[in-house]
């Protein structure tokens, strides 16, 4: 058994179409798939909360989503062998919910009908290469960038999420307090620390268990008075996007749909790019090894999330957690999504891992993917600019897509001011009007 699944798993195809075998163990993808299951599956309590402001019925949105992210995470690591999980991505709820439910009036399940026809219109762009030939268009100082500036980004979750950094009316962030819950962030961070430097294999995940354990210790964290509980009946929303495609007549939702098509392509985009360079997979020539697998298989969750009633999935930036700690074939997402089905059963057991225990993960994570800067060339000020404002553009806006929007938008204006504009590949030149166009519909949200 353990044979024959190092043998689908283990042996993929590089950047030249050459068999390789990965460098990794059956036991450290096992681990992987844990850490990022871990890092991750807040959602299965963030979501239900956030689309249960447009009406949504909570429990069946719990359950919705974890089964498409089950879905999502076995498709990728199953078709794509790629160590990359998936869930209903955090930015396209709130938009679902709070721009288009509660700002546009739109009732949950149209705007959930707008969603599916997206998604569709995703698998059509999958299927003709379309999503592949631009990823594969962005260069390889973007790609670096991308990287880095999604480290950041989930670095900044990871702060937020720890109370290291809050809001501040007069500076938009700062320091938080020392109190509570932080220190049960801080002595995760501590130990994770420690334990990297030290080179201890599984630093990241041990980190958050002994953190977990802290918490639990000293109160800070309340263990639940029961383990096992029923999933929450689907019922309420699945198959409810089908049934109400006939409401999308207006230009008012043909701009949602737009907008759902947008920020999901870029938001994948940019995070498979990250993440594919974490993992070292991205060859000499800057393409992505079987990419349009992993498009096909993130565009087909997509348009099962929408079936199963909730808002779309998405390629997660937590899989850096994941990749850390030594994920590399498509075993991680497999063993992510077993655990994805698993929590529908287990949600009171999941709750004791807390955002503050996660946090650890994403700020150190976040330092890895940071590496990425050093690859740039920033003695090249028309390279320098625009890969600056995708590293900056993603935490500071905190959306991947509106960071990589602003670098690919200055990217060929420097090219052409360097008189470098013939070495832009044509997409980019492309995509420098689609962004344009990417920024007019947000603007109308």
């Amino acid at each position: 058994m353990v044979d024959a699944i190092k043998s689908y798993f283990f042996k993929v195809k590089d950047e030249d179409g050459n068999i390789k075998t990965l460098d990794t163990t059956v036991k450290r993808e096992l681990l992987a798939g844990f850490t990022t299951f871990i890092s991750m599956c807040y959602i299965l309590f963030v979501n239900p909360t956030v689309l249960g402001a447009s009406g949504m019925d909570k429990g069946a949105v719990f359950t919705a989503t974890a089964l498409s992210s089950a879905f999502g995470c076995l498709m990728m690591g199953i078709v794509a062998k790629y160590p990359i999980a998936t869930a209903p991505s955090l930015g396209i709820n709130a938009f679902f919910a709070y721009s288009v439910c509660i700002g546009m009036k739109i009732p949950w399940q149209t705007a959930l009908a707008g969603a599916f026809i997206a998604a569709v219109i995703f698998i059509i762009m999958s299927a003709t290469y379309l999503r592949e030939a631009i990823i594969n268009a962005i260069p390889q100082d973007l790609k670096y960038a991308i990287s880095a500036g999604i480290g950041m980004f989930i670095a900044f979750i990871g702060l937020q999420d720890g109370g290291l950094v809050v809001k501040n009316s007069a500076t938009l962030v700062g320091l938080g307090s020392f109190s509570g819950e932080t220190w049960v962030t801080v002595v995760g961070l501590l130990v994770i620390a420690v334990l990297m430097v030290l080179n201890v294999p599984g630093a990241i995940f041990i980190g958050m268990v002994i953190a977990t354990i802290f918490g639990i210790v000293t109160g800070l964290t309340a263990l639940p008075t029961s383990f096992v509980s029923a999933a929450p009946s689907l019922s309420p929303t699945f198959g409810v996007a089908l049934k109400h495609i006939s409401d999308i007549n207006s230009f008012q939702l043909v701009i949602v749909i737009l907008t759902f098509l947008l920020v999901a392509f870029f938001d994948t985009a940019g995070t498979l790019v990250g993440l594919t360079t974490q993992a070292g997979f991205i060859g000499k020539d800057g393409r992505i090894p079987r990419v349009g697998r992993a498009l096909i298989s993130d565009s087909s969750a997509m348009l099962v999330s929408t079936v199963l009633g909730t808002s779309p999935v998405g390629a997660y930036v937590e899989s850096s957690a994941g990749i850390a700690v030594g994920g590399r074939s498509g075993l991680t997402a497999v063993t992510t999504g077993v655990l994805f089905i698993f929590g529908m059963f287990f949600s009171p057991l999941l709750a004791v891992v807390t955002t503050h225990v996660t946090a650890p993960a994403l700020i150190i994570v976040g330092v890895l993917m940071a590496s990425n800067l050093a690859k740039v060339n920033w003695d090249k000020l028309e390279i320098a600019i625009p890969a600056f404002l995708i590293v900056v553009g993603m935490p500071l806006t905190y959306s991947i897509a509106d960071g990589l929007a602003l670098g690919v938008i200055a990217y060929p204006i420097t090219m052409i001011a360097a008189k470098r504009g013939k070495e832009v590949p044509a997409l980019m030149y492309a995509l420098f009007f689609v962004f344009l166009v990417f920024f007019w519909v947000l603007s109308r949200g």
